[in-house]
């Protein structure tokens, strides 16, 4: 039986933002998509969303010491 690669613990959860949650994402920080870092489209990770670029793609980490922490990518 195969898994996924993102049921592994040590893989992050990724999150496909939709376009009205990107946008305001990107106003409230008062950036341009083109300022977030870069992810591939065809990144294990994130590829089984089917992602086009300029999507942009919120990372969320476990920490042992902050908790959680959040990234967002823009995919290339």
């Amino acid at each position: 039986m195969a898994t996924s690669i993102t049921d592994h613990f040590l893989v992050p959860k990724h999150y496909l933002l939709p376009k009205e949650q990107a946008e305001k994402l990107l106003e409230e920080r008062g950036i341009s998509a083109e300022q977030l870092p870069r992810i591939q489209k065809n990144d294990p990770a994130i590829k089984e969303f089917k992602p086009l670029k300029g999507d942009i793609v919120k990372i969320v980490r476990n920490s042992p010491t902050a908790g959680q922490s959040i990234y967002y990518r823009r995919v290339v």
